[in-house]
């Protein structure tokens, strides 16, 4: 996710959501294996802007109701977009260290 934006405080609590939101496969949240690119709340509605490990993931209708549910959960927030983005691609370099971790990956 990029860094440089700041988040307003709805899109801070967009993020915690999402932390709750497991990759089914890897046992880990998408926010820790740097699944999602950004968030993005105008008024009661969010975007977020995510990837999935591979082109073709089998699991994306099963996390795309997941985020939307944990994302509407939010107070404020009643609508959810997923725009899916391929680059850039991702790589196991996007996790952060606590997924990193947990997946037994040593750098």
């Amino acid at each position: 996710m990029d860094e440089a934006k700041q988040l307003s405080p709805a899109e801070v609590s967009v993020m915690q959501a999402l932390e709750m939101v497991i990759d089914p496969e890897l046992g880990i949240d998408l926010v820790n294996l740097g699944l999602i690119y950004g968030v993005h709340v105008d008024g009661d509605s969010c975007e977020v802007d995510m990837t999935l490990t591979t082109m073709g993931c089998p699991l994306s209708n099963a996390l795309d109701a997941a985020i939307i549910q944990v994302v509407t959960a939010v107070e404020g927030i009643e609508h959810c977009d997923i725009k899916l983005i391929w680059e850039p691609a991702w790589n196991m370099g996007m996790m952060t260290r606590y997924a990193k971790v947990a997946l037994g990956i040593h750098e």
